[in-house]
């Protein structure tokens, strides 16, 4: 059975991990330039929307098929305006694959990648987080995060 875009876009998350800025909270490097690149941004800002476009989309194209995620880099605009199918945060429909969203003060927000659930836990694969789990930081990495910290999940259709 081939994989599905979900799965496919985890598994090219998953192989990112350990990618870093260069200079460290430059937001900015070869492969974080890449990824903002992707949704038409150059070096130098928040880019966790941008590696999770990124990711779909190469997923995307490997299958030859649409992205269906809106190319920006604003995570709560692709909340707002995705035509994905939007799961709330006391759904037990979340599964791995999926894009957790989470909104800040000031309209910030950050995602990431659904990598496993547990109970009230939700692992993820996340691009500009760092090892407090920061929004705003260097590295894709793996987080614990809460569900009640969601504000919901985007299932790629």
């Amino acid at each position: 059975m081939e994989p599905t875009l979900s799965q496919r876009s985890l598994c090219i998350a998953a192989s990112q991990e350990g990618v870093s800025e260069r200079p460290k909270n430059s937001n900015s490097g070869p492969e974080v330039n890449q990824y903002l690149k992707s949704i038409g941004l150059g070096p130098g800002y928040s880019w966790c929307m941008a590696f999770v476009y990124w990711c779909v989309n190469k997923a995307a194209a490997e299958m030859s098929i649409k992205n269906p995620l809106i190319k920006t880099g604003g995570v709560l605009r692709q909340w707002n305006e995705t035509s994905c199918r939007k799961i709330p945060k006391t759904s037990r429909a979340v599964k791995p694959g999926d894009i957790f969203i989470m909104e800040f003060s000031k309209g910030r927000g950050h995602t990431g990648f659904v990598a496993k659930v547990e109970g009230s836990l939700v692992h993820t694969i996340e691009g500009n987080t760092n090892d407090d789990g920061s929004r705003e930081g260097y590295e894709v990495a793996k987080r614990v995060r809460t569900i009640s910290g969601m504000k919901g999940f985007i299932q790629l259709t």
